[in-house]
């Protein structure tokens, strides 16, 4: 376990092209280079930016990257004429960073698409330059409701999850059991301050009760007081929201204080796969989370992964697997109208749906989410480990409608009044 990542998949395997891959291929080579003359400098030019080298960098960062490189190489598979360049940036998990990039890249490095992202406070300073410049923004894992809620914007799309995808399934499970007062523990920024007010609001709605609250730096590698505050609250569930190597150390120090065995239910409000590679089942094992997308679903996911785990060594997260989708339909909508023009490419975006190992059928919504399905899972006893990096079971489906809310209920505005 821990951080050695053996390479199983490295002898012997066949690469795999899924049926809808195939056709498409077939359709868009019959297009003629003279399609894409309003390719702008006559390149697609598309940015990666995340958390490249902090706590976030295991969830998306370079495995991002390696993602959307996948995307490119198998769009080229369809349009070879189309020229696509990627460029890569680390935001260092600071908005101001983040900001500055993305604003020299749109200005004057010609990037038509920025994708990723994955920190809430940096996605909400991108969010805001894409709307002035009329760029298209991607967001993986950003989990503030804001992006698709007050903030949303015509250009800034939700490709992964938000807060509200992520709890509205565990709580309501949880709450009907009995497990009705909740403790949380969060990360100190956009992100965990809006999963605590989220969940809070749902567990209203529902009958539960919020008993308090505690709010960490980033950086902090100490949880002591924030989890003694816990125990001593008597709340039946202790919901982590926090992520990355912010969740391990927390989830690690719980076990050491004894509080796995105590009557007090820890739940992982957001956790990703590289995150329980990181704990090891022995510390994880138990723990329930949603996700958007698990590598070992079915054999389409299977086999993108296998792919994925050749170039880095590690099975991809949900995160990464946004990425590439995010970056194919996006690169798929401008071979289609042959432009760049984000209203052009926009449009057809919106008309065309994800159909891939990703998400099937999925469209994107007047706030700009993408509805998909998502899973709520449980991390495997040691015992049941069958192969490397299978570590979840996953518990049942949570079908899109449920996952989502309801679009009349929603504050961006986008969205017309009376929708549904």
């Amino acid at each position: 376990m821990g951080r050695n990542r053996k390479n199983f998949y490295s002898h012997g395997v066949l690469k795999r092209v899924s049926a809808t891959a195939v056709s498409a291929i077939a359709a868009m080579a019959m297009m003629s280079a003279t399609a894409f003359a309003d390719m702008s400098g006559g390149v697609v030019k598309i940015g990666i930016i995340n958390d490249q080298s902090g706590p976030y960098a295991d969830l998306a960062g370079p495995g991002s990257v390696v993602a959307a490189q996948l995307a490119i190489e198998d769009f080229h598979k369809l349009s070879p004429s189309i020229k696509v360049e990627l460029v890569t940036a680390d935001h260092q998990n600071k908005p101001d960073v983040g900001a500055q990039i993305v604003r020299r890249w749109y200005d004057a490095d010609g990037v038509d698409m920025v994708a990723d992202v994955g920190n809430s406070a940096v996605a909400l300073a991108v969010q805001a330059i894409a709307r002035d410049k009329n760029k298209i923004v991607i967001y993986s894992a950003v989990g503030t409701t804001e992006i698709t809620g007050k903030q949303c914007s015509p250009t800034g799309l939700s490709w992964l999850h938000d807060n509200y995808n992520l709890i509205s399934g565990p709580i309501r499970k949880l709450v009907t059991q009995g497990s009705d007062t909740w403790f949380f523990i969060a990360a100190d920024y956009a992100f965990g301050r809006n999963m605590v007010a989220e969940s809070d609001r749902m567990l209203k709605s529902l009958g539960g009760k919020t008993v308090g609250s505690v709010f960490h730096p980033m950086t902090t590698p100490d949880y002591a007081s924030f989890l003694l505050q816990a125990q001593a609250s008597g709340a039946k569930v202790v919901a982590f929201a926090s992520l990355g190597e912010q969740l391990v150390s927390s989830v690690k120090q719980w076990k050491e204080f004894g509080m796995n065995s105590g009557p007090q239910k820890a739940v992982a409000e957001l956790m990703f796969l590289t995150d329980v590679h990181s704990m090891g089942l022995d510390i994880a094992a138990g723990l329930t989370s949603v996700t958007a997308w698990y590598w070992d679903l079915n054999d389409e996911t299977r086999a993108f992964a296998q792919r994925f785990f050749e170039k880095h060594n590690a099975m991809p997260t949900a995160p990464q697997a946004a990425v590439y989708s995010a970056v194919f339909h996006y690169l798929k909508a401008a071979a289609a109208t042959g432009s760049d023009d984000t209203d052009t490419v926009l449009a057809k975006m919106r008309f065309t749906p994800v159909d891939d190992f990703y998400a099937r059928g999925a469209m994107l919504r007047a706030d700009n989410r993408l509805i998909h399905d998502f899973y709520l899972v449980q991390v495997k006893e040691p015992s049941k480990l069958e192969k490397p990096w299978a570590y979840y079971d996953v518990l049942e489906k949570i079908s899109a409608k449920d996952a989502n809310p309801p679009l009349s209920e929603s504050q961006c505005p986008l969205v017309a009044k009376g929708q549904n």
